[in-house]
């Protein structure tokens, strides 16, 4: 597609796999359109041409599928109106916008109440809208509507199902008599009686089981639904024309089946209600990353301090942050000191200090001073929403291995419905020639044993756990067939600086006495060398005085030299104390030794004398070793790509346990020696910084990013690790490996489920109210292994 678009409609009345795999099959025959439908999320992701088609189109052709688009409804605060003329003509405006389904003005109290499409209009476009216009707005609360839409629709579910029970209870006892000859009050035996319980499950209760057969059907497809409605109508209605029967002949006794369409409606509705808790507990690694957020911010306007919600903050505004406070959103520091927990968002444990000039990222913990700030991103900009985002669209994405699932559902109600009515036949042909009431009971738990919803929830449900999971862990997932695609790495390739390294060099040796170490870390504290920085902080660690230098000069290539308290120092290469004719001898030695190990040398010397020496290198981070062995446990192999010399390179890899290495790479080439790799049939992951390894990232089967959040990584990688934390790599392969075992798991339950059921029904073998049971319950099972994921030991 050209300059395609995306956006992420709500989708309400799907209720298997074969309603998401209809409306995904009829989405994708239009013109530039290319959809994904996800049942579990209730949510179709759509990318189409703006060229070729428009939102109006896609969300109609849903609507007259049988579906329903849903509409968000939100408050606006809105500024400027001064009379009837101006609410009039905003909401003129705002009901010319493509997405807003009705927008009403209220000038007495100030407010604007807009219902639109999410996906087709955002917010942000709505108060932009009212801006242009001359005009202000913001949004009114905090939003809780989705949430509290969701706790209403479970509510209803609840509220139904404890009707549903209550009548269905006498004729659950009708049952008992049947099946175990146990004593039940004749009143009770009543077909009438049964009728008045029956019928307002059957069309009251029961009715959204008709209106979704309907809609199918009329569009040529079939769904649990129609299973539902025809199973249970067949069996209420014979048992209507059988009560009626008694009336003409009073001395027959009714087969009366009122009982099995009651509670498998009742079971149903248990299943369904069971479920919709479950899927509710799979989104709570985005109800956790939302928990993150702050509520309000304090911000400083004309000198005075305004408490506001987060919503209302914009780009620009100077914001306090006292000591215990969330940071509101991304910005930079423009006063005070503080040290910054960023944990949540980097995974780093140890507090940053921050002081002027410094960035900050919303959500991160201000732990000891007061800091001033300038907003620099706020709402959907934000390094917390990029994440939210991230994780969003990864639960709402489709693995590979769905696909075939999302096949079988398409085929898999036709065939059933024609099984039952085989079996129908098979019954009252050959088997109990003549006799209804074994033919109809054997129909209809076909019927209902081979509903596909389990079917449908196997894969999404374990993808939207499985992200959830690693989001919570600081691993990222940019969709599910990442998720599926990084099970299958056989080879990982590193970058070595910033990603094995820490990035920034380090002092490893010194030999010399305390007083030395403050004379060259005085005589290197002029300097703006990354070096002499390393040795400044080494210094101060180990408690050395500093003091200024009378005197400094750099020697580029070679040190540097300075006067310190009146004495002369001298710092850098052998070159340099030779240029000095300075006797180095008795450090040959040891210089060689720090020189293989891919270390920078430095000697130091002083009034003339050589004093001492010092190494300094890019450090390994803690971890680095114990990731990379955890890497080959799960019989990967590992190989370092580096531009860097290559005896630097070999002495790290040595240092972790690395034997491949292939040093002295340009970035451009980093992609080459990828193909290369995959050319051998290797499935290739490269782990970089995200930026100047970007074509080695994009060429591997999988890329994964060490970032901090704010990074372009997030962006450009399949999978993110948040911080440096190389020991996520091994857990985001043992995840991806833990989550396809899940949904395969769910996959062979829910077919293996079906298949077996089908002919035990076929065969009279099961009632109709133990398939409804096992039916409704083979969903909630998926959903509950799906879950199990939560609690994995990575």
């Amino acid at each position: 597609m050209g300059d395609s678009k995306q956006v992420n409609l709500g989708i309400k009345g799907m209720t298997c796999a074969a309603c998401s795999t209809r409306i995904e099959k009829t989405l994708n025959n239009m013109d530039g359109v290319d959809a994904r439908v996800n049942l579990a999320m209730e949510n179709a992701t759509v990318e189409y041409d703006p060229d070729q088609v428009n939102i109006e189109e896609i969300t109609s052709k849903i609507d007259k599928l049988g579906y329903e688009v849903e509409i968000e409804k939100k408050e606006l605060d809105v500024y400027g109106m001064t009379c009837a003329a101006c609410s009039s003509r905003i909401e003129k405006v705002l009901n010319k916008m493509p997405g807003v389904s009705s927008a009403s003005v209220n000038l007495a109290s100030e407010t604007a109440t807009v219902e639109y499409t999410p996906g087709t209009v955002d917010l942000d476009s709505i108060i932009e809208k009212i801006r242009k216009i001359g005009y202000d707005a913001k949004v009114r609360q905090e939003d809780e509507h989705k949430k509290a839409k969701k706790e209403e629709e479970l509510k209803k579910k609840r509220l139904k199902l404890y009707i549903s029970a209550i009548l269905s209870f006498p004729l659950l006892l009708t049952m008992a008599d049947h099946l175990f000859n146990l004593y039940v009050p004749g009143v009770l035996m009543n077909p009438w009686l049964q009728m008045a319980l029956a019928t307002p499950i059957q069309f009251m209760i029961g009715w959204q089981f008709y209106v979704g057969a309907y809609k199918n059907l009329r569009n040529k497809s079939a769904n649990m639904d129609v299973l539902v409605a025809l199973g249970t109508s067949a069996a209420y209605f014979y048992s209507v024309s059988e009560a009626i029967r008694t009336i003409f002949t009073p001395e027959v006794k009714p087969h009366l089946y009122f009982e099995t369409s009651a509670i498998l409606i009742t079971l149903i509705l248990l299943g369904k209600y069971f479920e919709a808790v479950a899927k509710g507990r799979t989104t709570q690694a985005i109800s956790k990353l939302l928990d993150l957020q702050a509520k309000e911010a304090t911000v400083i306007k004309d000198g005075k301090e305004v408490k506001v919600p987060i919503e209302h903050v914009q780009v620009g505004d100077v914001i306090l942050v006292r000591p215990g406070e969330k940071i509101p959103v991304d910005g930079e520091v423009i006063q005070g000191q503080s040290s910054v927990d960023e944990s949540v968002i980097t995974g780093e444990s140890i507090p940053v200090e921050k002081s002027a000039g410094d960035p900050v990222i919303g959500s991160t913990i201000n732990r000891n001073g007061t800091l001033q700030m300038r907003a620099t991103k706020v709402g959907k900009d934000t390094a917390l929403a990029g994440i939210i985002k991230v994780v969003e669209e990864a639960q709402g994405s489709k693995a590979p291995i769905q696909r075939m699932a999302d096949v079988i559902s398409g085929y898999f109600v036709p065939i059933v419905v024609a099984i039952a009515a085989l079996t129908f036949m098979v019954w009252i042909t050959l088997i109990t020639p003549g006799e209804l009431p074994p033919a109809l009971t054997a129909a209809i738990a076909v019927l209902v044993i081979a509903c596909p919803c389990a079917l449908g929830l196997a894969t999404p449900t374990s993808i939207m756990v499985g992200t959830g999971k690693g989001a919570e862990n600081g691993i990222l997932y940019k969709g599910g067939e990442h998720l599926e695609a990084t099970h299958k790495i056989n080879t990982i390739v590193f970058d070595k600086t910033g990603t094995i390294t820490k990035g920034e060099p380090e002092v490893t040796d010194f030999t010399g006495d305390e007083d030395l170490l403050g004379l060259v870390a005085s005589a290197e504290n002029a300097s703006e060398h990354p070096l002499a920085q390393a040795i400044v902080n080494y210094a101060r660690k180990k408690g050395a005085v500093i003091n200024e230098p009378e005197t400094f000069e750099a020697v580029p290539g070679h040190g540097i030299q300075a006067t310190v308290k009146g004495q002369s120092v001298l710092a850098g290469s052998r070159k340099l104390m030779n240029q000095e004719q300075i006797d180095l001898h008795e450090y040959e030695e040891i210089v060689g030794k720090w020189e293989e190990q891919g270390k920078t040398a430095m000697l130091i010397a002083v009034n003339g004398e050589l004093k001492g020496g010092m190494a300094v290198a890019d450090t390994i981070k803690e971890t680095s070793k114990q990731a990379i062995q955890e890497l080959k446990d799960l019989g990967i192999e590992i190989v370092m790509l580096t531009g860097d010399n290559k005896r630097t390179a070999e002495s790290i890899a040595e240092q972790v346990g690395i034997q491949k290495v292939i040093a002295e790479v340009v970035p451009e080439e980093k992609a080459k020696v990828v193909k290369e790799l995959q050319k051998e049939g290797k499935r290739v992951a490269m782990v970089g910084d995200g930026i100047n390894d970007a074509p080695a990232l994009a060429t591997a089967d999988i890329g994964i990013a060490i970032g901090t959040g704010t990074d372009v990584a997030i962006e450009s990688a399949d999978v993110t690790i948040l911080g440096g934390e190389l020991l996520l790599i091994p857990k985001a392969i043992r995840l991806s490996h833990k989550t396809m075992k899940n949904i395969r798991q769910n996959l062979f339950w829910a077919l293996a489920y079906n298949s077996a059921g089908i002919p035990v029904a076929a065969a009279g073998l099961l009632a109709p109210w133990i398939a409804g049971a096992a039916m409704a319950f083979s969903s909630v099972s998926v959903v509950t292994n799906s879950l199990r994921l939560k609690r994995v030991k990575l």
